[in-house]
């Protein structure tokens, strides 16, 4: 059995929650890394040294704010532009546009990117994996990003791992591995499927929820004697869903089966909304059908262009939910955003879905204030 004693030398050396990577401290419970030392003795006969805040995530799925900023996440990643070493890019495929960090190549200097395209599983089935990669590309092109490789993964079932392991060995030539991404693009989860295919263990090392900012520090895995692949904290969004929404409602945000295309048959001047958290007009155009890509369980109503201000006033948070009632006073008022198409076109509300149109129609989407809402190229 472990000694108080034994547990304070550790600590003095710097001991790290293995959950979030924060550094250890007994002291201090409104501060980052603390647990009290009771706690951290039981961690230590169990084989789980986590802070307060992981250990209640992990078990009891509660969150505790931090009092962390953007700025402070950067300055933590700003290290990797003057290492030598291989950045493994991970982006949600869902999320795309609300996976980009912005100023990418600042952190990654010369450094060479391999993109990962997470939660592929989420996706239709019967989209090519080709065409997958093919339009990854052209997005990352778009935002100046020249990957050396594309990989596609998921991170929940760990089917591709395997393959990705592979082509991390073929580009980092012996160098270490900086795992980056914004928040709740599953890059902790991976890396714990990365951890137990290499080490054959099953329980998670690394602590991973719906609740965005989970890895406070970078967290380092050794690969060999000279080498080690990093999980570094991921980049806050602010303009991502997610962050409007209690906990209850994160599950409508996150799909964790492959999403069901809805199609509607709609004219033009009639609406749709997507629970009380965003809504699209068909403004103008002929009859067609538009597709909808949401989590399955988010609820579609359809309504009259000219009732739906009265009939979101009448619902939300009821009719129109998630949120509910209670929860709908966290978001912001809906904001407009229109858009005259002239190719098939998907309305991307960044960290929710999208709906794809065809060309020729003017549509609008509306989305809480700060939440981004942009066109891009179908993706299907």
């Amino acid at each position: 059995m472990i000694s108080e004693t034994d547990v304070k030398n550790y600590l003095n050396e710097g001991l790290r929650c293995i959950g979030c990577g924060a550094e250890i401290q007994t002291d201090q419970p409104s501060e980052l890394g603390y647990t009290p030392l009771s706690a951290l003795k039981k961690g230590f006969e169990n084989d789980e040294v986590l802070c307060q805040r992981c250990f209640r995530l992990r078990h009891y799925n509660e969150i505790q704010p931090v009092d962390l900023t953007d700025d402070d996440f950067r300055r933590l990643l700003d290290q990797i532009s003057t290492t030598d070493a291989l950045v493994v890019y991970v982006m949600d495929v869902f999320d795309f546009s609300g996976s980009l960090i912005p100023g990418l190549h600042r952190f990654v200097g010369s450094n060479p990117v391999l993109l990962v395209g997470n939660k592929v599983d989420i996706l239709p089935h019967a989209l090519r994996r080709a065409k997958i990669k093919e339009w990854m590309r052209q997005q990352a092109n778009r935002a100046g990003l020249r990957p050396i490789d594309i990989a596609l993964t998921s991170g929940k079932n760990g089917d591709d791992v395997p393959a990705l392991l592979d082509l991390i060995e073929k580009h980092r030539a012996r160098r270490s591995v900086y795992v980056v991404g914004v928040t709740n693009v599953g890059k902790s989860t991976l890396i714990n499927q990365i951890i137990k295919d290499v080490t054959g263990d099953k329980k998670d090392v690394i602590t991973t929820s719906r609740f965005p900012g989970t890895t406070l520090d970078r967290i380092e895995i050794a690969l060999d004697d000279q080498s080690n692949i990093i999980d570094t904290p991921g980049i806050i969004h602010k303009d991502q869903m997610a962050h409007y929404l209690s906990p209850k409602d994160l599950k409508y945000v996150s799909p964790q089966k492959e999403l069901k295309p809805r199609t509607y048959q709609l004219n033009a001047e009639q609406t749709l909304f997507m629970g009380a958290m965003a809504r699209f007009d068909y403004v103008q155009g002929a009859k067609t059908g538009i597709t909808a890509y949401f989590e399955n369980n988010l609820p579609i109503h359809r309504t009259k262009l000219d009732k739906a201000d009265l009939f979101y006033e009448k619902h939300a948070g009821e009719l129109l939910a998630p949120p509910e009632k209670e929860n709908l006073v966290n978001l912001p008022p809906l904001k407009r955003y229109e858009f005259k198409t002239t190719e098939k076109t998907d309305i991307v509300i960044d960290g929710l879905g999208w709906i794809t149109v065809p060309g020729q129609v003017v549509v609008a989407a509306w989305a809480p204030k700060g939440v981004s809402v942009l066109t891009r190229k179908a993706m299907i």
